[in-house]
């Protein structure tokens, strides 16, 4: 959908609607990870979390991953974002105007995510990427049910280990939120 060019005359207008509704996604994304990082609320950090998690499961749909974008939004955004939000609305003080919005590895973090960004960007640009012959056919797709199948019988485990990491992970919450009561 995205490999013609931009002065390609045989680009329709579905095509630009495409691509725009691309590039505003990523964008809503970026804006959403960048509200994480910077917002001074947890509560309002964990909304932007939640912008950036949605863009990134409509980014699979335009990859035409139907699977791993249903699964972002149940697993990413239904359970986990849920569960942040829980641990942030049971612990006290979540707008403390005390606090500073950057600490003192900001700017570490900052050059190190830049100095990754650069060289991340520089192998994807530098590397030779094999294309597509026009021989081959594509891969045939993974039936749902086979998918399904493996993940009640081979990955059965992980999933129900991952249960229980996130319930220790709330009742942990509810134990570290919960206020001690005064002895009578």
């Amino acid at each position: 959908m995205f490999a013609m060019s931009p002065g390609n005359p045989s680009i329709g207008p579905l095509d630009l609607a495409a691509r725009a509704a691309f590039y505003g996604v990523a964008c809503a994304t970026l804006i959403g990870a960048a509200i994480t990082v910077t917002a001074r609320n947890l509560f309002r950090a964990a909304l932007g979390l939640a912008l950036a998690l949605f863009g990134v499961a409509v980014l699979y749909l335009f990859l035409e991953a139907e699977f791993l974008a249903v699964s972002q939004l149940l697993i990413y955004v239904g359970a986990i974002l849920t569960l942040i939000i829980f641990g942030v609305m049971l612990t006290a003080q979540i707008a403390s105007p005390t606090q500073p919005r950057f600490n003192r590895q900001a700017g570490i973090s900052l050059a190190l995510a830049l100095a990754v960004g650069l060289g991340l960007g520089w192998i994807f640009l530098t590397s030779g990427w094999p294309s597509p012959s026009p021989k081959e056919p594509p891969p045939a797709p993974v039936p749902l049910s086979a998918l399904g199948r493996s993940l009640i019988s081979i990955y059965l485990l992980p999933f129900e280990l991952l249960s229980i990491l996130l319930l220790g992970t709330l009742v942990g919450a509810i134990v570290i939120a919960r206020k001690e009561k005064d002895p009578e």
